[in-house]
């Protein structure tokens, strides 16, 4: 079953790589790699799970606030903010 939960992930991956290349927009470019960074997180705290290191799950935690904060700059410099 775990199996499964991974091929789905790794298919969301690609699905959001391939709008991360081909988006027509920078505003696509930056919601497709917003998207990749949550699965990533999701990913992570499946392996974590999966492999009994809880320490994935604190990356995780880490890797999705620089998301967070990666998206926000970016935006801001997309609107003319910075």
């Amino acid at each position: 079953m775990i199996y499964v939960f991974f091929g789905v992930i790794a298919l969301a991956l690609v699905l959001a790589g391939i709008r991360f290349v081909i988006g027509p927009t920078t505003s696509d470019r930056v919601v497709a790699l917003d998207t990749m960074t949550t699965i990533s997180t999701a990913l992570l705290v499946l392996l974590g799970l999966f492999f009994k290191r809880y320490i994935y799950i604190d990356v995780a935690l880490i890797y999705g606030v620089l998301g967070f904060v990666g998206v926000l700059t970016v935006a801001r410099y997309l609107e003319g903010g910075l």
